[in-house]
C-alpha cells in the first residue's frame, strides 16, 4: 500500500498540474479552438511547464543544488520555484491570452499567485506542500469549469477530490511534510483560484 501511495507523488507531481488543467479546459469544457490550435497550445505548455523545468532540475541535481525531483529541502526550492513562476508568467504573456482563453489565463494566474505565496513561506522556513497546492488548485478549477459551462464533470471532480486525499497521504507516508504544511498547501492552492473566479465565472 505504501508503494502505491508513493506513486501518486510522482503521477500528480505539481509540475504536471498546468498540463492537466489545460487538458480539462481544452477537451473537457466548451471552447472554440480548432484541433490544430489546441495541439500547438498543448505543445507550448508541455515545453514551457514540463520539459524546460525538468531540464533545469536535472542540471541543478547534477550541480548538487537539489537532491531529487521532489526537492525535499526548503533551502533547495527557491531557484526551481522562481524558474517555474517565470516560465508560467512567460506562458501567460505569449500563449495563454486573456481575451481568447480567459478561463485558462486565470487558472495559470492563480497558480502563479499560489507559487509566489509558497515562495514567501520559504523565507519563514516553512516548506509548503506544493503537491497539495497543485492538486487543490486543479480541483477548484475543474469545479468552476463545470459550473461555467454547465457541463457534467461530476466524475472528474469526484476523482480529483479522491486524488487530494491520496496526494496528502502519499506525502505523509514519504515523511515529506507535516500536517500543517499539507493544510497550508491546500489553502494556498484553493484561495487564489477562488479569489479569481469573479473575473471569469
Amino acid at each position: 500500500m505504501k508503494k502505491i501511495l508513493v506513486l501518486f507523488s510522482y503521477l500528480l507531481h505539481p509540475i504536471f498540474i498546468p498540463l492537466f488543467g489545460s487538458l480539462f479546459y481544452l477537451y473537457g469544457a466548451d471552447n472554440y479552438l480548432e484541433t490544430l490550435p489546441k495541439f500547438l497550445l498543448l505543445s507550448q505548455i508541455i515545453l514551457v511547464t514540463i520539459f524546460i523545468p525538468f531540464t533545469i532540475l536535472y542540471f541543478l541535481k547534477a550541480m548538487g543544488k537539489v537532491d531529487s525531483i521532489m526537492v525535499s529541502e526548503a533551502s533547495q526550492r527557491k531557484i526551481p520555484m522562481l524558474v517555474q513562476i517565470f516560465l508560467m508568467a512567460l506562458l501567460l504573456s505569449k500563449s495563454v491570452s486573456l481575451t481568447v482563453l480567459p478561463e485558462l489565463f486565470f487558472f495559470y494566474l492563480g497558480g502563479i499567485l499560489s507559487a509566489l505565496l509558497a515562495y514567501v513561506f520559504l523565507f519563514l522556513k516553512i516548506k509548503i506542500s506544493i503537491h497539495t497546492l497543485g492538486i487543490s488548485s486543479l480541483t477548484i478549477f475543474v469545479i468552476a469549469l463545470s459550473i461555467h459551462d454547465n457541463t457534467n464533470l461530476i466524475s472528474s471532480v469526484a476523482l480529483l477530490i479522491l486524488c487530494n486525499g491520496l496526494v496528502a497521504s502519499s506525502r505523509m507516508v514519504m515523511n515529506a511534510h507535516t500536517t500543517k504544511e499539507l493544510l497550508l498547501g491546500f489553502a494556498i492552492g484553493i484561495f487564489p483560484q477562488l479569489a479569481l473566479l469573479r473575473f471569469w465565472l
